[in-house]
């Protein structure tokens, strides 16, 4: 431990603890725009912004609280004239570089930078010189890069790199033309980006936003078509965060109301379609473990994880399920099953998913999603965008009336919830494939060791005397090393679930930002398992409507039909 003095507070840290961290631990705000203390406390900064500069009495140089380690006997403030004159000429050489269209910018009211300046009391702008002219990358379905409202903190190249291994961003060039960019300054759509949205979850300024669907949406809903609306279910445990409700809060019945108010035809629960991907992906497994198929499967719901190992491990694209994901699963569903009982010709049905996920908006546009080149899912908005749309037309959200999900498909289990969290979808798998392989009632539906925000849980499950071995990881980095020791013979599994977002889809890259406060995701976890231990019906395969959607429809689980509806296939792609 050592102790030290901050404004003439005494405080004592241990070794190694930096003056930013410390000054946090007695109430005292240093500001900073690089610093990030992602999920799980790893922190990152590149000392790049030098809005958090302190004074060390005496000293002509100055520190940088967020990267200098306090040590024994040192004395600095961060209230004096020199600190806050400093701080201003920062975030005004910041401002002097940077757009000004904060009225009409994505993050106007949410931006770090536009805090910082109000917070610095900036007024005028003492600086006038060029100003960086980027071309905007808006090559993709899912994200939107404008460097020109770049501050080069960094922050989204540490995550895509050190979080995600995904190397996608850099830093290009030297001096007043430095930029973070891709290889060869290609458009997104052509590099190795898994659209997990990551980086824009930590972006401070406006750089980097999502693609933004909601005119689409406002445009379906006037159309004259049958609008159909799904939500996923890290949905429901986010959403009241954009309406000043504690995070956690479940919002399932009020969130329903909301879209009946937007004026959807009808709204469903995509855990209805993630308990019949349960009976695909267990009725999957059953049929590999017993005619000696490749082991593990790996769960295939997250886009992001998918395109991943299509760029990375070309060589083990045999082993993910072929089964859609959840919400896929419904636009086909919704534009056949549900489209003849509707009487609603396909071309006449526009189905619209609301998701945690802005990879959700790419994969949606995956040809093999399609039937004669419409997507099975037309429209992706993100928990975000659907709290944008709600403001729109002056929702009091806290206020709104509870409704229920349409019934014909949306009825669902527990299992189809615990999808929104790391480990759910391996977990909701065992409960169906255990009573499935052994002819047995699963007194004990919660795996417990496959839960929680370990980078990777690994767990060997008895079934019927013989050892059953499952893995979890969540973020690509962890999915990396996993995929590694499979593919070198170190480790041996026979299930693996992956999703891209530490933390499963709770964390999505269309959520509420969660990244400067990991408690925020530890209760929409709790909000999950807490949906889940409240239903009657906890098993996907005894799902009233789903069982009467196979006897009705699909036939047998990983039969003709749901192959023709429900599996998918992957390709080799470029790991450049």
């Amino acid at each position: 431990m050592i102790t030290f003095m901050i404004n003439d507070q005494e405080v004592t840290v241990p070794e190694g603890t930096t003056i930013l961290n410390a000054a946090r631990e007695i109430g005292i705000k240093i500001p900073t725009l690089c610093f990030l203390k992602e999920q799980k406390g790893v922190e990152f900064q590149s000392a790049s912004c030098r809005v958090c500069m302190v004074e060390e009495p005496g000293r002509q140089k100055m520190l940088a609280a967020c990267s200098t380690k306090a040590w024994n006997g040192l004395k600095v403030r961060t209230d004096t004239p020199r600190v806050i004159r400093t701080r201003r000429l920062m975030v005004e050489l910041l401002l002097s570089n940077h757009p000004k269209d904060c009225l009409i910018c994505h993050k106007n009211g949410d931006c770090e930078l536009q805090t910082l300046a109000a917070d610095s009391n900036v007024r005028e702008v003492s600086f006038q010189g060029a100003m960086n002219k980027c071309r905007i990358d808006n090559s993709s379905l899912s994200i939107v890069r404008d460097m020109n409202k770049c501050i080069l903190c960094k922050r989204c190249e540490e995550v895509c790199s050190n979080i995600q291994s995904v190397g996608c961003l850099t830093d290009v060039g030297r001096g007043f033309h430095t930029v973070v960019g891709t290889v060869f300054d290609w458009p997104m759509t052509d590099t190795t980006c898994t659209f997990c949205g990551q980086c824009l979850a930590v972006c401070p300024t406006g750089a980097l936003a999502e693609v933004d669907n909601t005119r689409k949406v406002w445009d379906a809903l006037v159309s004259g078509k049958t609008v159909v609306v799904q939500t996923a279910p890290a949905v429901r445990v986010a959403l009241g965060e954009m309406f000043g409700m504690e995070p956690g809060s479940v919002v399932t019945g009020k969130m329903v109301g909301a879209l009946r108010m937007l004026g959807f035809d009808y709204v469903y629960d995509t855990n209805f379609a993630a308990d019949v991907t349960i009976m695909e992906e267990a009725a999957e497994l059953v049929h590999r473990m017993k005619h000696g198929g490749v082991l593990p499967i790996l769960t295939s719901c997250c886009p992001s994880w998918i395109k991943f190992i299509e760029h990375n491990f070309g060589d083990m694209l045999d082993i993910p399920s072929s089964c859609k994901s959840p919400h896929e699963m419904f636009g086909a569903l919704a534009k056949t099953y549900l489209a003849d009982r509707l009487n609603v010709p396909r071309e006449d049905m526009i189905v619209v998913s609301v998701m945690p996920c802005v990879a959700k908006k790419y994969e949606s546009a995956r040809p093999e999603l399609s039937v004669a080149g419409q997507s099975d899912v037309d429209i992706v908005i993100s928990t975000r965008e659907l709290g944008h749309m709600l403001r729109e037309i002056g929702v009091n959200f806290e206020s709104v009336k509870e409704s229920d999900f349409d019934d014909f498909m949306g009825e669902s289990s527990g299992a189809g919830t615990i999808f929104g969290v790391t480990g759910g979808v391996l977990e909701a798998t065992l409960r169906t494939a255990y009573e499935w392989i052994t002819g047995e009632t699963l007194e004990n539906v919660e795996f417990e060791a496959i839960r929680g925000f370990e980078d990777v849980k690994a767990a060997t499950i008895d079934i019927q005397g013989k050892p059953f071995r499952v893995a979890s990881a969540s973020g690509l980095k962890n999915a990396r090393k996993l995929l590694n020791s499979i593919r070198s013979g170190e480790a041996h599994f026979d299930a693996i679930e992956i999703m891209a977002c530490p933390g499963g889809c709770i964390a999505g890259g269309g959520q509420p930002s969660v990244h400067q406060d990991y408690s925020i995701l530890e209760k929409r976890m709790a909000a999950i398992y807490g949906i889940d231990e409240a239903k009657t019906i906890r098993q996907s395969h005894k799902n009233p409507s789903v069982i009467r959607l196979y006897e009705e429809f699909i036939g047998e689980p990983y039969g003709e039909k749901a192959h023709e509806l429900l599996h998918t296939e992957y390709k080799l792609r470029k790991k450049m």
